[in-house]
């Protein structure tokens, strides 16, 4: 990766930061009580936010219905007159239910990467944020700043966490400075550090696809959804999963419905590899070839075998 290449991204978190410390506002462009036609406004092509809690857009629509959109809708200009959202989705969506024919707006000229990462990091510092759709919004605002893909964020966090637990520095000058920017973007977003997230967070997203679902949803905790996904037989997995929603099981007992499933079949191959083992073990080093070793293997064979007949 390039010098100028590098600047030009940590220019454009820079410039986002900046904008965010701001509050959004410029006193040169900040018009009050700016508003505009609901039909008016375009929603991104990509959206980091994917799942709205019916529940709590149900309360926010009627607080619309009440007293109207009392923070304006985040928006840029487009090139026919018309507006892109930015940052305000549930604000957006609430004043579409409520029927409001025209909203707030905040317009700001922003480019496709800033707007991406306002979006971003607008939806990361909401509290009702689950799991998931925080994970993969850590990841693509990483992926964005550092223009980059999400397993090249995910090698260089693991390439930082194996350099400390061997005591050393990382060589790569291109990753430490790829580490002070993912660094950069962890004390914005104010949730995680880049190790508790490597750890915690980034198993999540290899969750079987049902679970993660539920969890996306909002139907599952992050610790019941964890239990659940240690189920390897996918019907048993869908059917404790199913059950665990409806009937609200709490993780105690999750895990006590896990426990006659999964040890019925670990118990087996663990004794399988015990054997196993064994027998490498006696062939690796050399133990039939000593006579005293070899006799007391065989009176310990001839008890196994006892066992057998009765």
């Amino acid at each position: 990766m390039s010098v100028k290449r590098q600047r030009t991204q940590y220019s454009a978190l820079s410039g986002v930061n900046a904008f965010l410390s701001s509050g959004g506002k410029k006193e040169d462009d900040d018009k009050a009580g700016n508003t505009t036609s609901i039909e008016n406004i375009r929603l991104p092509h990509r959206q980091p936010r994917r799942y709205f809690d019916p529940a709590k857009m149900e309360q926010l629509t009627q607080s619309v219905k009440e007293h109207g959109i009392l923070e304006p809708l985040l928006v840029r200009g487009l090139p026919d007159g018309e507006y892109e959202l930015v940052a305000g989705e549930r604000r957006y969506r609430a004043a579409k239910e409520a029927g409001l024919e025209e909203v707030p707006i905040s317009v700001r000229e922003l480019d496709d990467e800033q707007a991406l990462q306002i979006a971003l990091i607008e939806n990361l510092q909401r509290e009702d944020l689950n799991p998931v759709e925080e994970t993969e919004g850590i990841l693509d605002l990483l992926a964005i700043t550092l223009q980059t893909s999400r397993e090249e964020i995910i090698s260089t966090l693991n390439i930082s966490a194996h350099a400390k637990r061997r005591g050393e520095e990382v060589a790569d000058n291109v990753i430490r400075k790829n580490l002070d920017e993912i660094e950069k973007v962890f004390t914005l977003v104010g949730t995680l550090s880049p190790e508790s997230f490597r750890t915690n967070r980034l198993p999540l997203l290899n969750l079987p696809e049902e679970v993660l679902d539920a969890l996306r949803m909002g139907q599952l905790e992050y610790t019941k959804a964890r239990a659940i996904a240690k189920l390897k037989d996918s019907d048993q997995r869908q059917k404790l999963l199913e059950k665990a929603i409806v009937e609200e099981l709490s993780l105690t007992k999750i895990k006590e419905e896990i426990k006659p499933k999964y040890l019925s079949k670990a118990e087996p191959l663990s004794f399988n590899r015990r054997i196993s083992k064994i027998e490498q073990a006696i062939r690796r080093k050399g133990l039939l070839e000593n006579p005293e070793k070899c006799e007391e293997i065989n009176r310990l064979l001839k008890s196994l075998e006892s066992l057998i007949k009765e």
